[in-house]
């Protein structure tokens, strides 16, 4: 575990905000290139790796998909020794005040800290939180420093170090989504030993953030058999509805839900139960909020699955998960991929009355 470990935290140190991702796709590329026969990069920035099946030729394809752009920040403004800044991605801008952030600079990377100053909106800052513009960035530098060093339009990241807590959870930005790509990277490490007639493509997305973009461009181009897309979920926590979240410790997710093939949940869901691997029923009662709103809908339409993976403080800068629901995870898609055969499309009918009826059955 302690590998999986080290790997989330390079991947949640790296800059690669929507539309932005060259550095976190060159670690997850040097990270995924020994375990797959071909890496490719698609036309808005998707890292696609590809591992071959023993399957007869044309092989059946399986697409897992997560993303791996971030949400951030980009300049709008430069005010004297001042940053300001809009959203790229959803922010809440209460959460910004007091955060470390990297401007990154064509110059370098330059440290700054996201500020609210008591006298710059006066009014604002007594009826309310005080809106993003209002806010600035501080980079400790001159006004004609500043000036040479950030132009209006460079990108700017979360800066907080990765902090291990108690009882296997870490803290730390982005890992919506590089949590769900740490557990692809263990899923390619854990089909090495095992046997799968299907092509594997394993795909770490762009811009989902910012309108799923990447899974639209990649599900059209690899036109998958089946795509299973993995990423955060919002884990029970302070203020947190109890039937809109997941249980720490429970496995992950598996998505029910008008974005989520019924057959293939059902498959999914057999797998875990022969593996005694924890799983939850996560309701997903209209679009899942994910890249499987995309992938779904790509071509003439793909059997889909989500697995959620549980997270608290979504979209901050110390977002919570527990690093065993990656190994967890992987074992479960490692042992399903192996299962794939010709006759598995054949199970996959889009009949969601059928499955509700066998449960209530059960």
């Amino acid at each position: 575990m302690q590998d999986t470990l080290n790997h989330l935290k390079e991947l949640i140190s790296q800059p690669g905000i929507s539309g932005y991702e060259t550095p976190i796709r060159d670690v997850v590329a040097k990270a995924w290139e020994p375990l797959v026969d071909e890496l490719q990069v698609g036309k808005i920035g998707s890292l696609v790796g590809i591992k071959k099946g023993t399957g007869n030729e044309p092989r059946k394809k399986i697409m897992f998909a997560t993303h791996m752009d971030a949400i951030g920040l980009i300049v709008t403004h430069v005010r004297g020794q001042f940053l300001q800044v809009t959203q790229v991605g959803g922010i809440d801008p209460r959460i910004l005040p007091g955060t470390l952030v990297k401007v990154h600079s064509t110059q370098g990377d330059l440290d700054g800290v996201i500020v609210q100053p008591p006298n710059f909106t006066l009014k604002e800052s007594t009826t309310g939180p005080v809106p993003l513009h209002s806010l600035l960035i501080d980079l400790g530098l001159q006004a004609d420093q500043v000036a040479e060093k950030v132009k209006i339009g460079t990108p700017v990241s979360f800066a907080q170090e990765p902090v291990e807590l108690g009882g296997g959870f870490i803290a730390g930005h982005t890992q919506d989504n590089r949590f769900s790509v740490a557990m692809l990277t263990e899923l390619l490490k854990e089909l090495q030993g095992v046997e799968h007639e299907w092509d594997v493509y394993a795909v770490a997305t762009s811009q989902e953030e910012v309108g799923v973009k990447g899974a639209f461009t990649q599900g059209f181009a690899i036109q998958p058999d089946i795509g299973i897309v993995v990423d955060v979920s919002f884990a029970k926590g302070p203020g947190q509805p109890p039937q809109h979240t997941l249980e720490w410790n429970k496995g992950p997710g598996i998505g029910w839900g008008p974005n989520n093939n019924p057959q293939l949940h059902n498959l999914v869901k057999e797998k875990a139960d022969q593996l005694e691997i924890p799983y939850l029923k996560e309701i997903q009662p209209g679009m899942s909020g994910t890249d499987a709103m995309a992938l779904q809908i790509a071509g003439q339409g793909v059997a889909t699955l989500v697995l959620g993976l549980p997270l608290r403080y979504m979209h901050t800068a110390v977002e919570v998960t527990c690093v065993k629901d990656t190994l967890r995870t992987a074992r479960l898609l490692a042992a399903f991929t192996a299962d794939l055969n010709d006759k598995t499309v054949e199970k996959l009918a889009f009949d969601y009355q059928e499955k509700e009826e066998n449960d209530e059955q059960k």
